[in-house]
């Protein structure tokens, strides 16, 4: 007896509409996902993962749409579906976990009342129980304190916090089905592994399926029964995980196992086989030193004040790359934030290049002498670009705003830094939308370099890339300090990132650093436990024995134009 499945895709097409003409997204795709069953699906950037769901939902933007094909949910035609009946099925019977949470939270309304907007518009609760039924859900996520995190908004929660909250909403009306694009990019080790720990749990105990998009294969081995894997927008293979990861059928699935350093290796492993950076000056002199830094907020809704960074000292040193890594809410990125300036310190003292910039007012540094030599690439390329600038544009302002150079000036220097960074000129004037994310990395990249700086933040510089996108922006990385001199503050949950590109390395935990030292010595011989229990955490694949191969073979093989 044949089990009909929960959802049924067959051969769907969708197109969108381009200034160029019609671009096919998604050719004649087809798969199933069976009540209670997770299906991975997984690809690089740009291979149709996402846009599949957002067709089982038919919520394509405006120049999409679908020009063939069925998508079954239960018995519902969903490609033919009214909008009434997909406003009804949305959220109630079909949820998502959208891949950013702060994007998708409204942040001018607190947490509780979104949670009870999504039960109030499916009639399951009123307004005078939405309250008490929002926050039962924050506790069924395991969200500290629900009761005073209720009225919290989403810019005083932590990245794990926020993505906890993204799941209580798409969980609230017992969805039948859920869809989770890419929901833990940018969460370190241990917090991914307690969110996705969460979801599988809620649905085993709620009967649901789930749709798990993701480009981490470590992920989708760890979590899914079967792996859908999509290149280019069609579908290459379809197996269950196990078959997949020791018997994968598709070259394309074979380059995908071998681009990830999570196929059978932990980053200990890979140690002896990563990309060697640039040998360091033997007597560098301190370039940044932080020294006591706090960082206390005051009181909200009743709870204490929270300090996030609690008396650290560090010196990154001329020449040197230190990674700073750690979980979700430990420090990391209020660290950087007062570095950058961009929060005042509680207390302590910033020295950059001699000078005590930690006094100088936040609002004043950005006309401060130094600010040129201290830049920044941000952990999102597309949010950290403005979409109605092209990429030149973006890469020339800090050359207007703080170099006052003359825009044909600033058009020879932004070709050479397109150069630098592997970024074809012919696509200098396109807008964000128009890039793949790997080429909006380099346009980052770019941005933070026009102005020769001696220390570069990178916050996060990968996290949202495909593994093998990850790998030309971490090897340009290297490349550019080898050539530039420059020197690295990386802030990163991904030890393997770590591992590969820093000489150094400390441990954040609650705002205090509980391990530093050289990295080979810190990711080999871990002293701190929770040092260890971050190495444990990270989730590799089997490796099977045909796809054991070195790193650096890997790594030497031609990469596509499109990353």
């Amino acid at each position: 007896m044949t089990t009909v499945p929960l959802l049924d895709i067959r051969d769907l097409t969708v197109e969108f509409a381009t200034r160029r003409g019609r671009v096919r997204a998604i050719d004649r795709v087809s798969f199933t996902v069976a009540k209670g069953e997770t299906v991975g699906v997984v690809g690089e950037s740009g291979s149709g993962k996402s846009v599949t769901s957002y067709a089982v939902l038919r919520i394509l933007d405006r120049a999409g749409r679908i020009v063939e094909g069925a998508i079954r949910f239960g018995g519902i035609a969903v490609h033919a579906a009214t909008e009434a009946a997909m406003a009804e099925l949305r959220g109630r019977e079909v949820s998502m976990v959208f891949q950013n949470p702060r994007a998708a939270l409204n942040p001018v309304r607190t947490i509780g009342r979104q949670i009870g907007d999504v039960l109030i518009e499916h009639a399951l609760a009123t307004p005078a129980t939405a309250k008490a039924e929002a926050i039962a859900m924050l506790k069924a996520v395991r969200i500290a304190e629900p009761e005073a995190r209720y009225h919290a908004y989403p810019f005083e929660l932590s990245g794990g916090m926020c993505q906890r909250v993204v799941i209580a909403i798409a969980l609230a009306c017992r969805p039948q089905l859920l869809i989770a694009d890419e929901p833990t990019t940018g969460l370190d080790v241990t917090t991914q592994k307690a969110v996705l720990d969460l979801m599988v749990e809620l649905a085993r105990e709620r009967g649901m399926s789930t749709i798990l998009i993701t480009h981490d294969l470590g992920l989708a081995a760890a979590y899914c029964d079967r792996i859908v894997v999509m290149e280019k927008g069609v579908v290459v293979e379809d197996a269950g995980a196990i078959r997949l990861f020791t018997k994968p059928a598709h070259p394309y699935t074979r380059r995908l196992l071998q681009a990830t350093p999570r196929s059978g290796a932990s980053v200990r492993d890979l140690l002896p086989e990563r990309r060697p950076p640039p040998p360091r000056p033997a007597n560098g002199r301190p370039l940044l030193e932080v020294h006591d830094l706090v960082k206390e907020f005051p009181p909200r809704h009743g709870a204490p004040p929270f300090r996030a960074v609690d008396g650290i000292s560090f010196t990154v040193h001329e020449g040197e790359s230190v990674g700073l890594v750690g979980e979700s809410g430990c420090g990391k990125s209020t660290t950087s934030a007062m570095i950058m300036r961009l929060l005042d310190p509680t207390s302590g003292s910033i020295r950059f290049a001699g000078e005590d910039i930690g006094a100088i007012p936040a609002a004043r540094f950005a006309r401060a002498p130094h600010r040129g030599k201290l830049q920044m690439v941000f952990q999102d390329p597309t949010d950290s670009l403005n979409p109605r600038w092209t990429a030149f544009r973006s890469i020339a302002d800090p050359l207007f705003r703080l170099a006052g150079m003359r825009r044909s000036a600033a058009r020879l220097r932004v070709e050479e830094l397109a150069h630098q960074v592997g970024l074809p000129a012919e696509l200098l004037d396109r807008f964000p939308h128009q890039l793949s994310g790997g080429q909006k990395a380099r346009v980052g990249i770019a941005r933070a370099i026009a102005l020769d700086p001696k220390l570069l933040i990178l916050d996060e510089p990968t996290a949202a890339l495909d593994v093998s996108v990850q790998a030309v922006v971490l090897n340009l990385l290297v490349d550019l300090r080898a050539a530039l001199g420059m020197s690295y503050l990386l802030i990163s949950h991904d030890l393997n990132v770590v591992g590969l590109i820093c000489d150094r390395v400390m441990v954040m935990r609650a705002g205090g650093i509980v391990e530093e030292g050289e990295t080979e010595e810190v990711l080999r011989h871990p002293r701190a436990a929770y040092t260890r229990a971050l190495l444990d955490a990270i989730p590799h694949p089997p490796a099977p024995p045909a796809l054991q191969e070195p790193a650096a073979a890997v790594a030497a093989q031609p990469v596509a134009a499109s990353a």
